[in-house]
């Protein structure tokens, strides 16, 4: 059974686990299924918004497909989740990717 299988169920078993629903987002976008780890960070974060590592992967997506201003909304969502939690690793990891992104512009 291949990883995206596993995780699913694991999920089946555990709807509410953000740490499961991040890792098959991971998984998805392997496999080149960007909409689907799209949809799983966005749920993760409507449900769970201090779940703050999945706002770095859900930009970093968004920054791939295009969606530059998205990139940038989710980006500073993820640095104020981030500072609340007193999380300075996510903080500076997350502010660097928006300072890029802004000087590419």
């Amino acid at each position: 059974m291949d990883r995206v299988e596993k995780l699913k169920q694991f999920l089946a078993a555990n709807p509410h686990d953000s740490f499961i629903k991040h890792a098959l987002a991971l998984e998805h976008i392997k496999a080149g299924d960007d909409l689907i780890a799209q949809t799983l960070f966005e749920e993760i974060l409507s449900t769970n918004p201090a779940y703050v590592g999945s706002y770095y992967h859900l930009a970093k997506l968004l920054e791939r497909t295009g969606k530059r201003q998205d990139a940038i909304a989710w980006y500073e969502k993820g640095m104020q989740q981030a500072m609340k939690a007193g999380d300075r690793h996510a903080l500076n990891e997350l502010r660097m990717a928006y300072d890029e992104l802004n000087d590419e512009y």
